[in-house]
């Protein structure tokens, strides 16, 4: 009996080993081959492996803004950093290597193709933080807990749960066409929630979360910020709320994904119909998302207003562009 009891257990191991063996290798060549959202995306992480992030080369100076005025700095994807005559605003902020899925010593999702302007510590307090929605490139639970300062937030409805545990002076969330006053220590901000043409949910299965744009207002000036959206009429309603010193819209993302991101010529003229001054072109160069090629969007951009250049404000990470005194 206990000569019998060994055999059995090197058998059974060598079943296990065999039988897991075989597993691994299904799961490999799966992985290898599928054109299914998870194979994609294993391939994709196991490609970055060993990838340098190179820095931006431009790198903005909060410290020199002027607060009579509007100066926005893009920091990457839909992150731009705004002095709003004084009040400091950032959109969508996404600071770090990779986003997706926090596992607390880092993110499991894409990783940067070129860093982050400026990292959280290079900051200025911020004042207001615009969340369009809860995707994870756009609601990125690190960044938002390693802002500097007592930030307030205005986002998307149903999705503050997903806000980290940390001191904001406020987080409120806004439907489609309401409105509130933000005060801050620097001033009062308005914002009014827009409807676009996107989806909210965080995992594929919580559908109720919301999704939107925002128009921002101080001292008679107006911002919009697009957030997300593929191609809508909905921005022609929004003339009759300007004049927009400037639309901050995204431009990327949109091959195969085009029923959910604006192509660059559709995000002009949506921007055109709400009678924006400015362009300012967002949600490209940052995140491998999409299969157009990384220049692609800025290029398509340049060449949908290439009877009106100056109307560009940002076309690289890292730019700053000073709009009105």
């Amino acid at each position: 009996m206990n000569v019998a009891a060994p055999k059995r257990r090197r058998i059974f191991n060598r079943r296990n080993f065999l039988v897991g063996g075989a597993l691994a290798g299904l799961g490999a060549a799966w992985a290898a081959t599928s054109s299914s959202w998870s194979a994609r995306f294993i391939r994709d992480r196991i490609a970055e492996i060993g990838r340098k992030v190179p820095p931006a080369r431009f790198r903005p100076d909060p410290s020199t803004w002027r607060d009579n005025g509007i100066t926005l700095a893009w920091l990457g994807h839909a992150t731009v950093l705004v002095n709003f005559y004084g009040v400091r605003i950032l959109t969508d902020p996404a600071f770090f290597p990779r986003i997706g899925v926090d596992l607390g010593i880092g993110s499991l999702g894409p990783k940067r193709l070129v860093a982050c302007a400026l990292s959280p510590t290079e900051l200025p307090e911020i004042d207001l933080v615009l969340l369009s929605h809860a995707h994870f490139d756009h609601l990125d639970t690190p960044s938002l807990a390693a802002l500097r300062g007592r930030p307030q937030v205005v986002m998307s409805r149903d999705t503050s749960d997903l806000v980290p545990v940390r001191r904001f002076a406020s987080v409120k969330e806004l439907r489609w066409g309401e409105r509130a006053v933000v005060r801050t220590p620097r001033g009062e901000v308005a914002v009014e929630s827009i409807e676009v043409r996107h989806w909210g949910a965080r995992i594929r299965r919580d559908t109720h979360r919301g999704y939107g744009g925002f128009i921002v207002e101080r001292e008679g000036r107006k911002l919009l910020f697009g957030g997300d959206t593929a191609d809508t009429p909905l921005f022609a309603a929004l003339r009759s709320k300007g004049p927009f010193e400037a639309a901050i819209m995204p431009v990327g993302a949109y091959d195969p994904w085009i029923r959910s991101h604006c192509a660059p010529e559709e995000a002009v003229v949506m921007a055109d119909a709400a009678g924006a001054r400015l362009f300012v072109p967002i949600h490209h160069q940052t995140f491998k998302l999409s299969n157009e090629p990384v220049l692609d969007p800025i290029e398509r951009t340049e060449a949908a207003l290439a009877k009106e250049p100056g109307r560009i404000a940002l076309k690289d990470i890292g730019e700053t562009a000073f709009i009105r005194g």
